[in-house]
């Protein structure tokens, strides 16, 4: 079969949040690939520039004028030169001349034309044959900081992690049913709640982060016990957005309390002890390595994990592992523009004991892609929601793979946890 690549075309369409965002499909003499790009509300400083000056409908026109003719004609298989000439093409660190979303939403779209051209699924293709490791979903149940508005948390998400699952099609149940009870808890505690959600289909609610930890902890308890495993919490602190630089402190306005550094150390680590936390994202700034280090050695059977820290940047990730920073990473394609670099991210994440957790973003499109992603690279979790239709194509792609896979499927080892 050819993989020769005869056409690029580029669209404008709407992500889960009805903004706009580039679409690409590429054709080869005998396959298809289409792919288009998340956004995320809350970015690492370090992430890629999503589209140049001019935005999406400038990033079609590059598409058409400067990468077009040089990846036209180009063969699908070597993604390694395709993903080198986008970066040739752009010539800039941030793909800010085409764009990052552009360069994802390309490399992506390539890997898919060239699994389809093979008669693989992409899984199989950029994984191999021996690939049949199922991720755990981890899920957002209740949404605060950036992700609403008004009285919410200030913390990000509250999330749960089914560790204990035998199979990914029990451990994405599990989330459901704690999702679910949730939704009940709040109905009958507050009769001002009306179900509201948020952008990732986690429940919104006027309440404080305690409040919501001890009604997720609940939850986990109780369906955790009717299913017979463990369903583990976790949050996404996103601290970036916390952080008041000139004030040197954390600013929780909810809870109208300002934390310094070490005082933010204290209150995460009681956390993860008082909620028996299987797993905390972002709970410092992006800067502080050393917190992130001083955490990662404290605390005790949980996954400390960096996104906006290491935004899937190999040099970021190298400083973090000379420093013992965290013991997981979030992994983003788009955060750094092309598959090649992604998977490089991963390997080195791997083979330095990191936990690198494949991930979606708040404003996310149906693309089923990062379910192949986290089974090929061997991510032992998944980040993509529970309930909202954007990450239901994930979760659905996941369970099947699974039956595809049959009696060859296992779930991936989280030995820390």
């Amino acid at each position: 079969m050819s993989t020769i690549i005869e056409d690029i075309i580029a669209r404008k369409v709407f992500n889960s949040r009805g903004e706009e965002t580039i679409e690409v499909d590429i054709v080869t003499t005998s396959g298809f690939g289409r792919v288009s790009a998340p956004a995320g509300k809350s970015r690492g400083k370090a992430e890629v520039a999503y589209y140049p000056q001019g935005g999406v409908d400038q990033a079609i026109k590059k598409v058409e004028e400067l990468v077009a003719p040089e990846i036209v004609g180009l063969n699908a298989d070597f993604q390694e030169e395709i993903d080198k000439t986008l970066h040739e093409i752009d010539g800039s660190k941030d793909f800010k001349i085409i764009g990052g979303n552009t360069a994802f939403s390309i490399s992506l779209a390539n890997a898919e034309a060239a699994a389809n051209s093979s008669g693989s699924l992409l899984f199989q293709y950029l994984g191999g044959r021996l690939a049949n490791q199922l991720p755990y979903p981890i899920g957002n149940v209740i949404s605060g900081g950036q992700h609403t508005y008004g009285k919410t948390p200030d913390m990000q998400e509250f999330l749960v992690l089914p560790h204990g699952a035998g199979s990914f099609m029990e451990a994405a149940s599990a989330n459901v049913q704690i999702h679910r009870r949730v939704g009940e808890v709040f109905k009958k505690k507050n009769k001002l709640f009306n179900g509201g959600k948020s952008d990732e289909g986690a429940w919104v609610s006027s309440m404080s982060d305690l409040e919501a930890l001890e009604s997720l902890s609940n939850a986990c308890e109780e369906v955790g016990g009717e299913l017979g495993f463990e369903c583990g919490l976790g949050l996404d602190v996103a601290a970036s957005s916390l952080w008041n630089g000139k004030g040197k402190s954390y600013i929780y306005e909810r809870e109208r309390k300002k934390r310094n550094t070490g005082e933010q150390l204290d209150f995460i680590l009681d956390l993860i002890k008082k909620y028996h936390l299987s797993y905390v994202e972002d709970a410092f700034h992006e800067e502080d390595y050393k917190s992130f280090e001083e955490l990662a050695k404290k605390a005790k059977n949980c996954l400390v994990c960096g996104d906006d820290l290491f935004t899937t940047n190999n040099e970021r990730l190298s400083r973090g592992i000379k420093m013992k920073a965290a013991n997981a990473i979030i992994i983003k394609v788009n955060q750094i523009g092309t598959l090649t670099e992604a998977s490089e991210t991963v390997e080195m994440a791997t083979k330095n004991g990191y936990v690198p957790i494949m991930a979606h973003r708040s404003g996310d499109s149906c693309d089923w892609h990062i379910a192949h992603l986290a089974v090929a690279f061997k991510c032992p979790v998944i980040k993509t929601g529970i309930v909202e239709g954007a990450r239901i194509a994930k979760i659905n792609e996941l369970v099947r793979i699974e039956e595809f896979l049959g009696d060859r499927a296992k779930m991936a080892g989280l030995p820390m946890l």
